[in-house]
């Protein structure tokens, strides 16, 4: 088998591919979702470092910019701006 990771050392990564094999669905579906939260927060902090004037709710907005467009940015703006509206 060839590695997949040149850090890696081919024993260690037979025993990681074993594990994964193994796992249940939901362990590798908590592992997923885990990876995912940690990969959006380090974006948010990375953008929030870059752009220290701007809020949460503007880091937020930002992030929906870079990642998904500013189509859905505007869109997920504007909901925010009435559900701020409904709740005053």
């Amino acid at each position: 088998m060839k590695t997949q990771s040149i850090d890696t050392d081919t024993n260690a990564e037979k025993v990681l591919i074993s594990l994964l094999r193994k796992a249940s669905i939901s362990k590798k579906f908590y592992q997923v979702r885990s990876l995912s939260q940690m990969t959006i927060q380090l974006s948010k902090r990375a953008i929030a470092r870059a752009n220290e004037n701007l809020n949460e709710e503007e880091v937020d907005l930002l992030f929906v910019n870079l990642h998904y467009g500013q189509r859905l940015a505007e869109r997920v703006k504007d909901y925010m701006k009435r559900i701020h509206y409904e709740k005053s």
